[in-house]
């Protein structure tokens, strides 16, 4: 992929996630009518999150984006700084702020501005609800992230490492900002199998995380060779055929791709995937 192409994901996954932070409907967000009857929070109790968790967050902050939960996988401990990849709304990013305490530090990176704000806009509610004034939002890239070298106890992430187009340089900035004996708790779409040529070639996909996932295996490699080790990859049995009731047009263009009988789950699986960097 030459340097031009990877660009273009970008700033289309940039411009795609810049209007679903001004309000464009997404799947399951509280402006769509997709997914019957789902809403944020019924998603997000689907896959781990308990209403205490979800009750405590800024309005706005969870917009049915994840698919995972990594701040479960991650067993934080007061005092850690804690560092989210691609924090959008700060949902992962207030919820860990929460576990690790006024000791502790959470801190979220995305490269999308409308979707910074969005996040920042929400800190003086969440020290509201909470008392605390331990969170921080930076603009920044996950393949060059604004983070000093072996600074970080836990790298979060939630279904954002497949939207990138240089996988391999996101592993090796995670293992760069990691203290020694920190861990990677990643939640993310994987491949089942290789993807139809069309969907690979859609911008839509790319900004749902599908088109952009790789396979299990090709995940374990790339942690390997940032210099993590004791990956462990756990298969999880989210339906992701939720996405292909969807109206949102983003997630109706990639069903639309799919061979005829076909569903997203037959190709797609949400996995949580851990990793350590090794001690001195």
């Amino acid at each position: 992929m030459t340097s031009e192409s990877k660009e273009e994901i970008k700033e289309a996954v940039r411009r795609g996630y810049g209007e679903i932070a001004k309000g464009k409907p997404g799947c399951c967000s509280n402006e769509s009518a997709c997914c019957g009857s789902s809403s944020p929070d019924k998603h997000a109790e689907a896959i781990g999150y308990t209403l205490d968790e979800l009750n405590m967050l800024p309005d706005g902050a969870n917009m049915g984006l994840s698919c995972g939960n990594p701040t479960a996988i991650a067993d934080l401990k007061a005092g850690q700084v804690v560092l989210d990849l691609g924090s959008g709304g700060g949902f992962d990013v207030f919820i860990a702020a929460r576990k690790v305490g006024e000791k502790g530090k959470s801190i979220g990176v995305d490269m999308t501005p409308e979707m910074l704000g969005k996040a920042r806009a929400g800190i003086p509610k969440f020290t509201e609800k909470t008392g605390l004034s331990n969170v921080e939002f930076r603009l920044g890239e996950i393949e060059h992230l604004p983070v000093a070298d072996n600074s970080i106890d836990v790298v979060i992430s939630n279904c954002v490492i497949n939207l990138s187009p240089e996988k391999q340089q996101v592993w090796n900035e995670i293992a760069r900002v990691l203290k020694t004996g920190g861990k990677a708790c990643i939640s993310d779409l994987a491949l089942k199998k290789l993807l139809p040529e069309e969907i690979l070639k859609s911008a839509a996909a790319l900004v749902s995380c599908v088109a952009g996932a790789v396979l299990v295996d090709e995940t374990v490699e790339m942690a390997k060779k940032s210099g993590l080790h004791n990956i462990q990859i756990d298969e999880k049995a989210y339906s992701i055929d939720v996405l292909a009731d969807c109206n949102d047009p983003l997630y109706r263009q990639v069903q639309e791709a799919l061979p005829q009988g076909k569903k997203l789950s037959d190709f797609i699986i949400s996995v949580n995937i851990t990793a350590f960097k090794k001690r001195a």
